[in-house]
């Protein structure tokens, strides 16, 4: 299958016209994790010298190093080469969704006039890092052409509704905030008409800056006058599951710093934390685990996909079934920290799963 990726590129260019290409962003980011000049010119796939002169040319742009050389210590960025870092995470955390579904939509034109024997599986689904390889499952697939674009849970729910999708993802909370999600969802699915797919299990929870500076150690935390949050767009399932447990604690938004402050992923809010633009965010693990961001534990919730109980008559369906039951599955999901997937790819009815969902997690 012939595929076309959409990526961002940053280009800097001052009065003069002097311009600066975007190769530095992988360099910078391997130096931050190296702390070695030498080490991160490997990594990145060019020589010493090359390395060390996008490092010139770069600092040469700003006026001001963006790497500093410590006796003992070796190379550290300077304040301004991790606020271009950071700017860089930012930008992909905050545009890779929109570009990715535009990449799938494009995908999907292409590949119906190259291969219009291929079945179009369309899935619309809330941000996850398990949702996010599924193309990793079908890319190979001999009769499946995937079309995933996110949404929010409120919006993936209603395409489903529409007929605009095959599968809506979504996610319930563990617990007794797993009643309160049914209440929402169940203006969308209706028990006689949709069936529900097990996907993941997944942990949910505040990001904070490495070393956790501010001792924040739970959402009470979150109210203090020191302590400024950065929160998920209305109408994602993770700001409904944050609202939930804000009021089941007490806690009023009006009064986090912070509180209407949005992003669109769990990647922009851990590069938001990173960046040092906000002390804490909410969000799922593998986020805060990629940006090295210390994690406290709050909710643990189910992923499942929502489909027409007709939909499961589909060969196209049935195989992808299998496909999230495979060992296959099982090894990708074990890469992501606070994931687990138990039961990926089993069915179930609308009224089992709520009452699954309410029971305290063991």
């Amino acid at each position: 299958m012939k595929r076309i990726a959409v990526r961002p590129t940053w280009i800097l260019e001052d009065e003069s016209g002097q311009r600066v290409g975007p190769e530095v962003f992988a360099l910078l980011a391997a130096i931050n994790r190296s702390r070695k000049l030498t080490e991160a010119a490997g990594a990145v796939g060019v020589s010493y010298r090359h390395a060390w002169g996008l490092v010139e040319s770069w600092s040469a742009f700003f006026g001001q190093p963006l790497v500093r050389f410590e006796r003992g210590k070796g190379t550290a960025l300077t304040p301004l080469g991790e606020k271009i870092l950071w700017a860089e995470q930012r930008a992909k955390a905050r545009m890779g969704l929109q570009l990715e579904s535009l990449a799938s939509e494009i995908n999907l034109e292409i590949n119906q006039l190259l291969d219009a024997a291929k079945a179009t599986l369309r899935i619309h689904a809330s941000h996850g890092f398990a949702v996010a390889r599924v193309p990793e499952l079908l890319q190979d697939h001999p009769r499946i052409q995937l079309d995933l674009r996110y949404l929010g849970t409120q919006d993936s729910l209603s395409s489903l509704v529409r007929g605009a999708c095959d599968l809506a993802g979504f996610h319930v909370p563990v617990g007794d905030l797993g009643a309160l999600a049914a209440q929402q969802y169940l203006h969308w699915l209706r028990p006689e008409e949709h069936r529900v797919v097990h996907l993941v299990t997944r942990t949910q929870g505040l990001f904070l800056a490495a070393g956790n500076p501010k001792g924040i150690t739970a959402l009470g935390d979150l109210s203090r006058p020191d302590v400024v949050f950065v929160n998920r767009q209305k109408g994602s399932g993770t700001r409904l599951l944050f609202d939930q447990l804000l009021a089941a604690a007490g806690l009023d938004g009006e009064e986090i710093e912070g509180y209407t402050t949005e992003e669109y992923t769990h990647a922009a809010i851990a590069a938001y934390v990173a960046s040092g633009m906000a002390d804490v965010g909410f969000g799922v693990q593998p986020a805060a685990h990629q940006l090295r961001l210390d994690f406290v534990p709050i909710a643990y919730e189910q992923y499942f996909f929502a489909l027409p109980v007709a939909a499961l008559e589909r060969q196209e369906i049935r195989e992808f079934l299998d496909l999230l039951k495979s060992d296959r599955f099982t090894r990708i999901v074990a890469d992501l920290p606070g994931y687990s997937a138990p039961r990926a790819g089993d069915v179930d009815e609308i009224e089992a799963v709520f009452r699954t969902a309410q029971r305290t997690n063991s």
